[in-house]
């Protein structure tokens, strides 16, 4: 009997012990919850991952772990972290007493500036060392991970397509031609495809081809499309895909072509969509002008300035002139005899 007795003093001892200490470990924090400061965080960025206790506490001890391919550990606004690598363990210890206890935690990350494509990302947390400010009270440790689920993803750009070639179009004359699509940063699709449709004048047919580099094969981007008809990847940063076409209008007229960047894995979704309108002309026939006088008609012609007379400064002497003279003298005196004559009757 004094053997129980004194086994139900020891067992009634330890129990008011426990109490006198104020101990307690089945207290649970219940409110404890998490948050982000985005869901979706663009590379370089950076990414606040949030620990509300719901309680005020003076000791806490958490580990945020996170893809190191993904984000790098920048800091922590409470507590002494010791970064992993790929998991940061924080311990914090209020050293005032109780007087400087905390509600939450904040971890920040950065996601790496070199990312091109969409991940999609985990960061969980788990904890222990719980305690309330002046540590009466202990907290059941946080076994089962929470969880943040973020994307990073870079700020994609949209495609743009472009059609290009110099001078006029003339029909039944192949024209080179480059056909380009291109984006800054552009969105990752597994299978993409570029296809055009053509709308011609009455009767006319248009052709655009260009040599497939799988097989050096020609293809017509009109009545086929371009490439692997279940499409090909495109996407990243300075993307850009340029073909080297001919192109090929049968008559004169207005042709519209409508150029589609098409995602073949959402039911063939336009990516992008380009419509191009092309004058095609007839064929000059050149005849050359003949030619004619230079002068405008509106210029007054330009007199010729004369020519000064050059006189001898000695006589020619030719037998000509000789005889020239004396017919002279001949004459003369004929008339001289004529006049006297007269004057004689």
């Amino acid at each position: 009997m004094k053997k129980t007795i004194s086994i139900i003093a020891i067992f009634v001892a330890i129990i008011l012990t426990f109490f006198i200490t104020g101990s307690s470990y089945a207290a649970a924090l219940d409110a404890i919850s998490t948050k982000v400061n985005n869901q979706t965080i663009r590379p370089d960025e950076e990414l606040n991952v949030t620990v509300e206790f719901g309680e005020d506490l003076g000791a806490a001890i958490l580990e945020f772990s996170y893809d190191n391919n993904i984000f790098e550990y920048v800091s922590v606004d409470q507590g002494t972290a010791n970064d992993q690598g790929d998991k940061v363990r924080v311990e914090f210890h209020d050293t005032t007493g109780g007087t400087a206890p905390i509600a939450s935690m904040t971890a920040t990350f950065k996601a790496k500036a070199d990312l091109t494509t969409s991940n999609p990302t985990e960061i969980t947390i788990v904890g222990e060392g719980f305690g309330n400010p002046d540590g009466s009270v202990r907290y059941d440790d946080i076994t089962t991970p929470m969880v943040e689920r973020v994307t990073v993803e870079p700020d994609y750009q949209d495609y743009t397509i472009d059609l290009i070639y110099t001078g006029d179009i003339i029909a039944n004359e192949e024209k080179d031609m480059t056909l380009s699509y291109a984006s800054s940063m552009g969105r990752y699709y597994e299978h993409a495809r570029l296809e055009a449709e053509a709308t011609t004048p009455a009767g006319a047919t248009v052709k655009l081809t260009g040599l497939n580099t799988v097989d050096n094969a020609e293809q017509n981007l009109i009545l086929s499309g371009w490439g692997d008809p279940q499409g090909y990847k495109i996407g990243g940063k300075d993307f850009e895909q340029t073909l080297n076409l001919k192109g090929l209008f049968s008559n004169a007229g207005e042709y519209t072509i409508t150029f589609k960047l098409i995602d073949r894995d959402d039911s063939d979704k336009a990516i992008v969509e380009k419509v191009v309108t092309l004058a095609v002309k007839e064929k000059d026939t050149v005849v050359t002008p003949p030619q004619e006088d230079q002068t405008p008609e509106t210029q007054e012609p330009v007199p010729e300035t004369p020519k000064e007379e050059q006189k001898p400064t000695t006589l020619p002497k030719t037998g000509e002139n000789i005889y020239i003279t004396m017919f002279s003298l001949v004459l003369a005196l004929v008339g001289v005899t004529a006049i006297y004559n007269k004057k004689s009757h």
